[in-house]
């Protein structure tokens, strides 16, 4: 597991995964890496499913509770990409979930009550659930399109074509989007291939790539691969290929001793903290090993 990929130590990542992160997270480390199990993974997805086919249970990290919600939703699709190109019948049940809790103007509500807060950050326990979020519904969205690439039944489903409808709507009627609803809404545009709209959403990035988080730590920020993590997508044309490799040697470097990333926002709870650090050490791997797979032709 030694291998060098533009100047990361997969050996130091795997240990810091297998001592570290959770187990939904060693299970999808093990698939990127090429030792995994699908049928592993999916049991441990569904170990933070509800009766209803939505999730919760800390699938999202700073919202604990174990009722299920939109944002455990948006983390439960990611996997359902993972497990391509093999399909799972709860990709389907989740979006009859989604259905079921979207409001009349087609979006989801940021989060839907939090009976049991403890560990949960204030704007998941403190949101409206009578009020469409346009953050929330376009990452959904997003990760539900990316699954829809290779489930008919995710792509046919009604759910999505709504939610897209009202965050096409909703993006373009913003006149300053804050950094994660313009991440979130590009993310959608580049899955649904929307370039207009990529266009649109790209003029609020100024010339650095760079959108401070507004309400976010000091130098917490979105960056071009917040924006556009992977090659050959659409929304890549937003920026310079030197700003892209400037980037990517960037995420290389940010690499720690002990093998893991780190994230540059606030965690809830110190279980939130650590599972965070899992969470990010999978995604910085895909993205390296998916760029340099696609330099490398």
């Amino acid at each position: 597991m030694d291998i060098d990929i533009d100047g990361i130590d997969i050996g130091r990542a795997s240990d810091f995964i297998a001592m570290h992160a959770r187990p939904l997270d060693r299970r999808r480390f093990e698939l990127l890496t090429g030792d995994g199990d699908r049928e592993a993974l999916l049991a441990a997805l569904n170990a933070y499913r509800n009766p209803g086919g939505g999730y919760g249970r800390g699938l999202e990290p700073d919202l604990r509770s174990r009722t299920s919600q939109p944002g455990a939703a948006l983390h439960a699709f990611e996997v359902f990409e993972e497990l391509g190109p093999e399909t799972a019948p709860e990709a389907a049940a989740l979006c009859d979930w989604l259905e079921s809790v979207t409001l009349p103007d087609g979006g989801l509500p940021f989060a839907l009550p939090v009976p049991d807060p403890a560990g949960c950050a204030p704007f998941w326990a403190s949101a409206d659930p009578d009020v469409s979020s346009l953050q929330i519904t376009a990452i959904v969205a997003a990760n539900a399109r990316r699954v829809a690439e290779h489930d008919p039944k995710v792509a046919a489903h009604p759910w999505l074509d709504r939610a897209t409808r009202f965050c096409r709507d909703a993006a373009r009627a913003a006149d300053e989007p804050h950094a994660l609803e313009l991440a979130f809404a590009l993310a959608l545009a580049d899955a649904a291939g929307d370039t207009e709209l990529i266009g649109v959403l790209g003029k609020h990035i100024p010339a650095s790539g760079t959108v401070h988080v507004q309400g976010g730590l000091e130098g917490e920020a979105m960056r071009p691969l917040d924006f556009a993590p992977y090659p050959d997508r659409p929304v890549r044309a937003l920026f310079a290929p030197e700003t892209v490799e400037a980037e990517l040697r960037r995420l290389a470097a940010e690499q720690q001793d002990d093998g893991g990333w780190r994230v540059d926002f606030a965690s809830y709870s110190p279980a939130a903290e650590l599972e965070w650090r899992g969470y990010t050490t999978v995604r910085a791997v895909s993205i390296l090993r998916r760029n340099a797979r696609s330099a490398a032709g």
